[in-house]
């Protein structure tokens, strides 16, 4: 994998933000949309990313099963009241449309080093604004992405179990807003009927026992971009275990969004070559610790030779795990992340996050590839 200089189109402003995309520069980091740059991959490294990618997705259901059957909630800080609707959502395959698995590449190994199971971003860059950059710039090459398309084919497989109206729930937040508002146009680009919601606006029928919006309609079905956490500890939370709705993504992603299950996925597989050493302590030799419910690089910290970082943030409650330290490759002076897509049951395509520095947080920019053959 290499990194490419390249002059970003003239008009390129106008492109992303006609996308959709508006939210491409900001004061405090400048472009967070960068095509002034681009990664180029060989088919073989994709293939690679493709191959573990379907791996990592297929061993994290296996981990799943493990906490469930185990009950190991209290590893992950769930509380017991809740953990009966995570088993339920399991045991009845609740349906999943998506997540991003965040892989380290430095040595050419896809090696996990979190899973963004339930509220995953910069979906959008990855699925369109970063294929239309390619059709304008490389319209003879190809890229890492079938994201738009699998979500439309998605939806259309999950629709028999989406009763009508499906809602889109989110926070008053713009990047939030822009990712839910394109899941929400490829799922009526599937055939689906949508209804847009706040979350604050999302209430509660007693006498029907369901969940309603402002005009008292029911809600049975959710696309919420809000985490479960949230939803635990909001005025909603004793309720959930009773709210008959489905939801998108579903309770048993709770599991797999928790850095608490990086432990556990390497005592369930030591070794596997796609995993990084994890545990609740301190590891031997260079490690990352980061918080089980953190975001956007918060209160992640660094011990390896040359990097000492002590993080801060507000996520240092939630409790920590260790994890091997992973060097993601220096490629002209940036450190760049794979994100990897699950869409359903496939590997779609990867977004590519770069940082000239070692933690990968929300100044970090997205920066399109290209799959050469």
């Amino acid at each position: 994998m290499h990194r490419r200089r390249i002059d970003p189109r003239p008009d390129w402003q106008a492109r992303v933000e006609a996308q959709g995309l508006v939210f491409h520069t900001t004061v405090e980091q400048g472009a967070y949309w960068g095509e002034d740059a681009y990664y180029q991959l060989t088919e073989r490294e994709a293939d690679a990313i493709e191959a573990a990618t379907l791996e990592l997705h297929r061993r994290c259901l296996d981990a799943v099963a493990h906490v469930v059957e185990r009950g190991r909630y209290a590893e992950l800080g769930i509380a017991p009241s809740i953990a009966p609707l995570v088993e339920r959502s399991w045991r009845e395959r609740a349906p999943s449309l998506y997540g991003r698995m965040d892989l380290a590449f430095g040595d050419g190994v896809p090696r996990l080093l979190e899973y963004n199971a339930d509220t995953p971003t910069s979906l959008l860059e990855a699925g369109v604004i970063q294929w239309t950059w390619l059709m304008d710039r490389f319209p003879a090459r190809d890229q890492f992405n079938a994201i738009h398309d699998q979500l439309i084919a998605t939806w259309r497989a999950l629709a028999a179990q989406l009763p009508a109206p499906l809602y889109f729930a989110t926070v008053d937040d713009l990047e939030d807003a822009m990712t839910t508002g394109y899941l929400r146009d490829t799922a009526e680009q599937a055939g689906l009927a949508t209804r847009g919601i706040l979350v604050e606006d999302l209430g509660w029928d007693p006498a029907a026992k369901t969940l309603v919006d402002l005009a008292g309609a029911p809600i049975a079905a959710l696309f919420k971009l809000y985490p479960w956490e949230g939803l635990v500890a909001d005025d909603l939370g004793a309720l959930l275990p009773a709210i008959p709705a489905v939801w998108i993504e579903p309770a048993w992603k709770m599991i797999l969004s928790n850095k608490a299950i990086l432990p556990i996925l390497w005592q369930l597989f030591p070794g596997h070559p796609n995993l990084l050493p994890a545990a609740g302590e301190p590891l031997p030799g260079p490690w990352v610790c980061k918080p089980r419910l953190g975001r956007e690089g918060a209160n992640v910290s660094i011990r390896a030779p040359g990097v000492e970082i002590d993080g801060v943030g507000p996520y240092a409650d939630t409790g920590f795990v260790y994890q091997a330290y992973a060097e993601l490759g220096a490629h002209d002076g940036m450190r760049p992340v794979i994100g990897s897509w699950l869409i359903g049951e496939s590997a779609a395509g990867i977004g590519i996050r770069e940082t000239a520095g070692h933690v990968t947080n929300n100044t970090a920019r997205f920066v399109p590839h290209v799959v050469w053959s």
